[in-house]
């Protein structure tokens, strides 16, 4: 089903694989292409990995784009921005705060994280003003909220082949359109519209090369979750760019690519591409924008930094059971193996969530041998494509889905999405077999819509299944599941009573319908404002809408407070900083960074707050306030000076010049969402750095670094035996960070002994220094 290969590879035009890196020689391929029909000049050239890298489609953009003049360090400028409404208003205020004049290029606001604000009131829709006003303002496109998910807008509006797109969700991918799309923290949008550069290295590429066709009744999550579960745990993707390519490509209609590819964010990868054909052809014509299309393939010999082959034909229907999109199974071997294969799930469910108030069971699902699911979702930018949702309708058409305790939801990712299918009539199908239909909205995604029982376990074509993701609140002892599976085979369950079904085993008109763009609602509803601002126009300002807190530079010193240890393989974003009602105050970064690990570590925030009164303490002291507590940061400096007969000047001394904040521990934080609140928040409460083995994405990374937290990492060789309280003092921090010493001594002052360790921070670029060292993006930005 799926070969993850590991090492260099040759594709012939992205049609075959030639050989593999250190297996094919020039007189290999010179006889390749003679087959072939090619006759190349310089098959020195081709049979060389740097050279033949050159011709992928992924290079080929990224130099268009690059500003740098180097093409191993880049400095992307991108084509076009898009935000939603859990992270506009805070990227607005970061860049008013920096500068800002005028959107340079376009940026689309999406509203379609619209939570529901049951504590909230108005801050929902005083964020939606604001982000209407900012438009009318500085020059941008704004999109309503239930209007369209941010990437259905962004494929139908936005893409054009041989693009690149930046957005400030982690799923903005639009590969199988042309364009090469990147999810990042808010920091890296400010960044484009103060008209700066998204640095990073020339990532690698590696290809995914499809061949056969789908089996009838496997879908677009079904191949996706298939290269996930493949893919993810080895790392074999990650911060790379996966280029799509083969025969197989073309067994897939336009709407199936897109499925597949915005699940690729599953992978940790940076970005995606696709070959393009008279199929995306087709679709730009659709939607009456047929410039947007060029033809795109690989040139004739391109070298990748390795491959994952997929045999479609042999793939199953799949379902990633919680609490990750790795965590993969056939649907078949699950049915087969239920209590086995769950108990397991439980028992690493259990330890994940640590915590004896949450009673987490999903073995009960099993009745008379079958497991019984309680929910279904078909929704956001994977799960409520026209296809899916039309295919649904197809086997729920004339059926019902029960009066028990099963029930089924479907949200079309947009209104023209919506107003084909209900023209067509597979709205009225589903509505018919108990079927709710809601309009365009995220919130199954991100636990502000739907949220199912307490041990309910819900099955959702959508594009995430972490604890707590779907609304529950463990804190409270509240758990419900979700896994993830195609639309196909939730309407195959749905269509047996919620009883789990893989739509292969069922039989139902699986035709390709003919779908029909209407863009009178965009036109209708849409504000297109960009290149037409008003600079004297205001921004309208909710009372919930808060400016960031002083952020201070950085100190000769630092010396960092543990305030939690994470021992988890991985962490996701959701953990840093929960979704769902959480997001209701989004737009104050003090009132939202309450929630900073409440699910999980609740004492966070109040460690957290502790450490933030020392630096605070130690401002005062600085600027002469003698009654200034400094006790606490005296006394653990007093320690680290470690001589006899210290004296008090020389204390103050280095209290005046070392940074005092709080830290975390994590294994691998990171993974999940792009919302550089995840760090933001850490940093209100007086965060300072992170320290880890490994970050489990880049964006999340950048969004510590984008507010002034160092991201230090720690050879696995070190002990790793941190404890809440423990300090962590780095002498000297402010001139190794400008000199790029990527390793340096720390010493450790905790109740078990003090020690020292070895920290790493590396590859840091010239202008992440100068970001740390101002304390924040913002004050970098304000100083230029």
């Amino acid at each position: 089903m799926v070969e993850v290969i590991e090492k260099g590879a040759y594709l012939y035009k992205g049609e075959s694989i030639i050989g593999f890196e250190n297996e094919i020689s020039k007189e290999d391929l010179a006889r390749v292409l003679k087959e072939k029909g090619e006759n190349p000049v310089d098959l020195d050239k081709l049979v060389n990995p740097k050279e033949a890298s050159k011709n992928t489609m992924a290079y080929d953009i990224i130099m268009k784009h690059n500003t740098s003049g180097d093409s191993e360090n880049l400095k992307l400028k991108f084509d076009a921005l898009t935000s939603h409404d859990l992270t506009f208003v805070g990227i607005i205020q970061t860049a008013k705060a920096s500068g800002l004049q005028q959107f340079p290029i376009p940026y689309v606001l999406t509203n379609c994280h619209n939570s529901l604000c049951a504590v909230g009131g108005t801050i929902n829709e005083d964020d939606h003003v604001f982000g209407l006003s900012a438009v009318k303002k500085y020059g941008g496109i704004y999109v309503p909220a239930n209007v369209a998910v941010i990437h259905q807008y962004m494929r139908e509006e936005m893409a054009s082949c041989g693009s690149m797109i930046l957005g400030s969700d982690s799923h903005t991918r639009y590969g199988a359109l042309g364009t090469m799309a990147i999810g990042e923290g808010g920091g890296e949008l400010v960044k484009q519209l103060l008209s700066k550069t998204y640095d990073v290295p020339r990532p690698e590429v590696i290809a995914i090369y499809l061949e056969g066709k789908p089996r009838k009744g496997v879908g677009p999550q079904d191949v996706a979750l298939a290269i996930i579960g493949a893919t993810f745990k080895k790392g074999v993707v990650k911060n790379k760019v996966m280029e799509f390519v083969g025969p197989g490509v073309s067994n897939l209609s336009v709407d199936f690519r897109n499925g597949i590819d915005v699940m690729t964010t599953e992978t940790t990868c940076l970005s995606s591409i696709w070959t393009t054909d008279e199929k995306v052809k087709e679709f730009f014509e659709v939607h009456k924008r047929p410039e947007a299309y060029k033809e795109m393939a690989p040139g004739t010999v391109a070298y990748y930094d390795g491959l994952v082959k997929i045999d479609l034909s042999k793939v199953e229907p799949m379902i990633a059971l919680p609490f990750h999109p790795s965590n993969v199974y056939t649907i078949a071997e699950l049915n087969k193996n239920p209590e086995e294969i769950l108990k397991a799930v439980e028992a690493e469910a259990i330890k994940l969530l640590d915590n004896p108030k949450i009673k987490f069971n999903l073995t009960d699902k099993i009745v008379d041998g079958r497991i019984k699911v309680d929910q279904g979702i078909i929704a956001g930018c994977s799960g409520g494509t026209f296809e899916n949702i039309y295919k649904a309708a197809r086997i729920l058409k004339n059926a019902s889905t029960g009066d028990d305790y099963f029930n089924m939801n479907v949200y079309p990712a947009s209104q023209p999405v919506y107003l084909e299918l209900l023209k067509n009539g597979a709205l009225a199908d589903l509505t018919e077999s108990g079927v709710i239909i809601k309009p365009a909205f995220c919130g199954p995604c991100f636990g502000a819509g739907d949220t199912p029982s307490n041990n309910a376990f819900s099955i959702r074509h959508t594009t995430r299944n972490f604890p707590n993701r779907e609304g529950s609140k463990p804190g409270v002892g509240q758990i419900s599941s979700v896994a993830l599976m195609d639309a196909l085979s939730i309407a195959a369950t749905a269509l047996n009573g919620g009883y789990l079904t893989p739509a292969t085993e069922i039989d139902f008109d699986d035709a390709e319908p003919t779908y029909n763009f209407d863009r009178k609602v965009y036109e209708n509803r849409i504000n297109q404002s960009f290149n037409k601002g008003n600079a004297e126009a205001e921004l309208k300002y909710g009372p919930s809408i808060a400016d960031w807190p002083e952020m201070y530079a950085l100190e000769d010193n630092v010396l960092l407070k543990m305030v939690s240890v994470i021992h988890d393989p991985v962490t996701t974003t959701d953990e840093l900083i929960p979704s769902g009602e959480t997001s209701s105050y989004r737009s104050d970064p003090n009132k939202l960074s309450e929630f900073t690990l409440s699910r999980r570590d609740p004492e966070y925030v109040g460690r957290a707050k502790a450490t933030r009164e020392l630096e605070k303490n130690r401002q005062a002291f600085i600027k002469g306030n003698g009654d200034a507590d400094v006790k606490e940061t005296r006394a653990i400096l007093a320690e680290i000076i470690g001589k006899d007969n210290v004296t008090a000047e020389e204390v103050d001394n280095f209290v005046k010049n070392t940074s005092v904040g709080s830290t975390i521990f994590a294994v691998k934080p990171g993974d999940g969402s792009a919302r550089e609140q995840a760090a933001s928040c850490q940093k209100v409460l007086g965060g300072l750095g992170n320290i880890s083995i490994e970050y489990a994405t880049k964006r999340y990374r950048s969004n510590l670094i984008n507010w002034g937290m160092i991201p230090f990492t720690i050879p696995e060789s070190e002990d790793l035996n941190f404890e809440v309280g423990d300090y962590i003092f780095v002498e000297g921090i402010k001139e190794k960070i400008k000199e790029g010493i990527e390793e340096m001594e720390a010493q450790v002052i905790s109740i078990k002994g003090n020690r020292k360790i070895k920290l790493q921070l590396k590859n840091l670029t010239n202008d992440e220094k100068d970001i740390i060292l101002a304390g924040s993006l913002i004050n970098y930005n304000a100083s230029k």
